[in-house]
C-alpha cells in the first residue's frame, strides 16, 4: 500500500512539473498539486493507523 502511495506521489509530482514547464497547462499544475497534497495526507493518515 505504501509503495502505491509513493508511486502516486511521484506521478502527481510529474504532473506539477509538466504543468509548470508547459505554458498552456497551468490547470495540470493545479490538479497535480491538489492530488499530491491529498495523497500525501491520505498516506500520512494510513501510516499512523494500526491496520
Amino acid at each position: 500500500m505504501l509503495g502505491f502511495i509513493a508511486l502516486l506521489l511521484v506521478l502527481w509530482l510529474a504532473f506539477v512539473v509538466i504543468g509548470a514547464v508547459v505554458e498552456g497547462l497551468f490547470w495540470l499544475l493545479v490538479i497535480g498539486a491538489v492530488l499530491f497534497v491529498a495523497t500525501a495526507a491520505f498516506g500520512w493518515v494510513k501510516r499512523n493507523t494500526k491496520v
